[in-house]
């Protein structure tokens, strides 16, 4: 089933996770001889269209994966909202690439998708080439998850796509003012999508109910295991220079451990950056390029 996705065009592949439910994932390009595929795995309640732009450029030399995890863009919703969880998500990244032949990939994790990544370092170490982190580190600032808690799910439903665009401004602008009123149009095509003549989000409302039980009060547990799991390939971290997730003494501490650590920041942009801007994508190319030769 083929799509297009602005100038560029992918494939839609459905997959069966082990129970039972449909995955969806976009394949952008072809696999290319002596090219690394890239896996690239969104945040908590995001999909495949937020990698749409740097998915196409990357495609131009190699074969993308974009990835809607159960209960977002065209995956099938999950009847029971508490296998939205990490070990799930991961069985079912890991069962999406066992149908699609990659045997080894460069991941390119938003947010929980950094996540997914860093545990892919025990689950199957062999299939990572090499890692990209969008926002994610080992330490998580409870002050963003505090602020994502306080609007998934609970924002009202637009009724026009301005109406939408200007609802993301209310709540964002002040941590992206490096937007343009495209980048928000777009930011909104992705959260949204039409379904019977009105705009409806693109993932399950009880996806909101894995953060009720999740408390503030004490530290966020750490990931360093995890992180240090990736000892064996390349890793790049972007961070958003108003990021209320990836504070920069967790990267500094990150560099500390990994001197070779591929760092960019982001300037205007918080939670997570978007990937769609021209300097963004050419390091992720460039990257991309050198774990091809690693």
């Amino acid at each position: 089933m083929a799509a297009v996705a602005g100038e560029g065009a992918y494939e839609s592949r459905f997959v069966t996770a082990s129970d039972g439910l449909k995955l969806h994932a976009r394949l952008y390009g072809r696999p290319v001889a002596e090219r690394l595929p890239v896996l690239c795995l969104p945040g908590l309640s995001r999909n495949a269209g937020d990698f749409d732009v740097v998915a196409r450029a990357l495609a131009e030399e190699r074969q993308v994966v974009a990835l809607d995890y159960r209960g977002r863009g065209l995956s099938a919703f999950d009847p029971d909202w508490r296998n939205y969880a990490l070990p799930v998500e991961l069985d079912d990244m890991l069962a999406v690439a066992t149908v699609l032949g990659l045997s080894r990939a460069v991941f390119l994790g938003t947010s929980r998708g950094g996540l997914l990544t860093m545990l892919t370092s025990a689950a199957r170490p062999s299939l990572l080439a090499g890692a990209i982190l969008n926002d994610i580190g080992p330490v998580i600032e409870g002050a963003g998850l505090a602020r994502i808690k306080s609007y998934l799910g609970r924002l009202p439903e637009p009724g026009t796509w301005d109406e939408a665009v200007a609802l993301l401004k209310s709540i964002g602008q002040s941590r992206f003012p490096a937007l343009t009123d495209a980048d928000w149009r777009g930011q909104a095509g992705s959260i949204w999508t039409e379904g019977d003549g009105r705009l409806v989000a693109a993932f399950d409302p009880a996806l909101a109910k894995t953060l009720e039980s999740v408390s503030f009060d004490g530290p966020m547990p750490t990931l360093w295991p995890q992180f240090d799991g990736l000892a064996g390939v390349p890793v790049m971290v972007i961070r958003g220079e108003h990021s209320d997730i990836l504070s920069a003494a967790t990267v500094a501490a990150m560099a500390d451990r990994r001197p070779d650590l591929d760092l960019l920041t982001v300037p205007g942009q918080g939670h997570a950056p978007l990937l769609t801007d021209a300097m963004s994508i050419g390091r992720i190319q460039a990257f991309v390029r050198r774990c091809d030769g690693a």
